[in-house]
């Protein structure tokens, strides 16, 4: 049997419209060409932002334009209706919505969707044997794929979860009344401790189709535990990743990594720092130079807290003069905005941030024409494609073993 094409479509721009008749003012007219056997199509839409404004019809923090929407699409390219308006009503009920979240519930419900073209299930069909039920079948699917070891069963949690989520919607909204019940539901206490050291008991609420992924953590793999698995480089470890820096000769890339290694910056932190904050000249007194990071300053931190990076006097003279250099006005001539000292500090060769400051993310770009935001990627890609293979080539065996391990960011 062949399987269907489905995926996660995301758009760069997203703007939401509605139907309209062609003589409304803010009609504007669509025209999807004919195809083979199929005639001209013609549409008159209006944006429902300008609506809204226009007839006063509700409050305007509702957003109605997005970049990067993801659309989830069945395998003939169509999108797939409900869960579209169950992203958009998700995406609505927040001021400031991260796609990236939407995104990765979009893949979810297009892995539940891939499943229900594969199998011919009818997602609105609950009949009265249980199991024939799509959550339930789901579910089963979800299991025999993590004991085949074709997914992770943090994956499969994931997924199952948003469809759980998924179904609620649509019988909250009144989109969708189930013959049967979807799932059995039953109350857990979790009970653990907090700072103090005093018990506390939560409520949760758990079905009989949610996938448990527990997790195993060895305390003695060296690792410390930041939101996920760091292991902290080693004193050999750091002379191989600097003399492979030194070899590479990438100016950028050796900046960043001694700003993070020396300060303990954060990818993101050390990403968004601004040419105004190594603009002034330290006192001669000075052993370091103090950086207030987070919410307010242009630079993002994790979980926007307020923190104040400590950068040794020596680093930050590299910085101030990189960012005084040539090389660096080139490159912020050609990014957006141009050559100011609130454009980033550090700048790909084609004047694009190597890592876009969270607030700038949130607003709405009509021109935005690229289906990811720049989160890291090309400084990833660095260290995998460059560093681990130069430090590899000369120091295997050594080296084999903790080469892909991910380097310390915090």
């Amino acid at each position: 049997m062949m399987k269907p094409t489905i995926k996660c479509a995301v758009l760069p721009v997203f703007v939401l419209t509605e139907t309209c008749d062609k003589a409304d003012p803010l009609a504007l007219q669509r025209v999807i060409p004919a195809g083979a056997h199929r005639d001209e199509q013609i549409y008159y839409l209006r944006e429902v932002a300008k609506a809204v404004d226009s007839y006063g019809g509700q409050p305007k923090w509702v957003k109605f334009n997005y970049n990067l929407f993801p659309v989830v699409l069945d395998s003939r390219g169509v999108p797939w209706d409900a869960a579209t308006i169950y992203i958009l009503s998700r995406s609505q009920a927040q001021l400031h919505p991260d796609m990236t979240t939407f995104q990765g519930i979009a893949d979810d419900l297009a892995l539940f969707l891939r499943f229900l073209e594969e199998f011919e299930v009818d997602y609105l069909s609950f009949p009265r044997f249980k199991l024939q039920r799509p959550t339930y079948r789901f579910h089963g699917y979800l299991k025999n794929r993590i004991f085949q070891r074709k997914i992770a069963s943090a994956t499969a949690r994931r997924a199952m979860g948003s469809v759980i989520a998924f179904y609620r919607f649509l019988v909250a909204e009144g989109m969708f009344t189930p013959e049967n019940p979807l799932w059995e539901d039953r109350d857990q206490y979790l009970t653990f401790k907090d700072s103090r050291g005093l018990a506390i008991s939560k409520r949760v609420n758990v079905t009989d189709v949610s996938i448990r992924a527990p997790k195993q953590v060895d305390p003695y793999d060296g690792c410390i535990n930041d939101g996920e698995r760091l292991r902290p480089l080693s004193q050999n470890e750091q002379q191989w990743l600097f003399e492979a820096l030194a070899a590479l000769q990438n100016p950028e890339m050796l900046l960043i990594h001694l700003l993070m290694v020396t300060s303990g910056a954060r990818i993101q932190t050390a990403l968004t720092l601004r040419s105004a904050d190594v603009r002034d000249e330290l006192p001669e007194s000075a052993r370091e130079f103090r950086c207030k990071v987070g919410p307010g300053t242009g630079v993002d931190t994790k979980n926007n807290k307020q923190l104040t990076l400590h950068i040794p006097r020596w680093v930050y003279e590299m910085l101030r003069q990189y960012a005084a250099s040539d090389r660096a006005v080139a490159r912020r001539s050609k990014a957006k905005g141009g050559d100011n000292d609130d454009q980033y500090l550090f700048l790909t060769q084609q004047g694009s941030p190597y890592y876009q400051q969270k607030a700038e993310s949130l607003r709405f770009d009509p021109e935005f024409d690229r289906r990811y935001r720049e989160r890291g990627q090309a400084f990833r890609m660095f260290i995998r494609d460059r560093i681990i293979p130069w430090v590899r080539q000369r120091y295997a065996p050594r080296s084999r073993a903790n080469g892909t391990r991910k380097l310390r960011h915090d």
